[in-house]
């Protein structure tokens, strides 16, 4: 095992949706069937601008949106059950590429690791769970933590709190817009992993941006650290 330590990262975040687990195409897919059985097109473009914006409210807006294009739409119920059961069907049981060995090299250096998603605390919890990586997060901050989720910093100045890390020596790792904004806004450096449904997003504001977290490595990640730190 290496000895090897970093000399400026002390944490990394990641989001969780599209980044840890490929939840976001899963969701897409379940909705764009249920709409396709009610004869109304579901597009990557329709979806993608609101991927890392949370749901307001306690009905689904792709459930309206269905009620007013289409007369053989659900009711609000009818869809929410429908879409959680192609949900489950469809969700993988598998980390997405390089997650699992990036959060091992983070243990094995003694790097925290935490988890920053405005998704739920028990879908969040449960999506750990079923792809066997529960146990390796530090720290789990989601949005019944905050009062205001992604664009803003909440999710991550709390994160960084519970880590007892300073913004500067972390990094965030992200899929969406909102995302790197927020992460920016807490002081945290930006890695993009740019999901098929966010590609279309403004990611250059990222400090980093990457196809798969297989790409990133701790020497990596504690030199953009420190080039970020010193202006260099």
């Amino acid at each position: 095992m290496s000895d090897w330590r970093p000399r400026a990262l002390a944490a990394i975040v990641f989001d969780f949706d599209g980044v840890i687990l490929d939840s976001e195409s899963a969701d897409y897919e379940a909705h764009r069937r249920i709409y396709q059985r009610c004869g109304v097109p579901l597009t990557r473009d329709d979806w993608c601008n609101q991927v890392g914006i949370p749901m307001e409210g306690d009905v689904s807006p792709w459930a309206i949106r269905l009620r007013v294009l289409s007369a053989d739409a659900p009711d609000p119920d009818r869809f929410l059950a429908e879409k959680r059961r192609l949900f489950d069907e469809l969700v993988s049981n598998e980390p997405m590429r390089g997650i699992t060995e990036l959060v091992d090299a983070a243990a094995a250096a003694s790097v925290g690791v935490a988890v920053a998603s405005a998704s739920p605390r028990w879908w969040v919890a449960k999506g750990l769970d079923r792809i066997g990586l529960r146990h390796r997060f530090d720290i789990l901050v989601t949005g019944d933590d905050v009062t205001r989720v992604k664009p803003a910093p909440d999710l991550y100045l709390e994160a960084l709190g519970r880590l007892n890390v300073a913004g500067g020596r972390a990094v965030a790792i992200e899929d969406s817009a909102p995302g790197i904004m927020a992460a920016r806004t807490a002081g945290l450096a930006t890695v993009a992993i740019p999901h098929w449904l966010t590609e279309i997003h403004d990611l250059s504001s990222a400090d980093l941006r990457v196809a798969h977290a297989g790409e990133l490595t701790l020497e990596g990640l504690d030199a953009l650290v420190c080039r970020l730190r010193t202006g260099s």
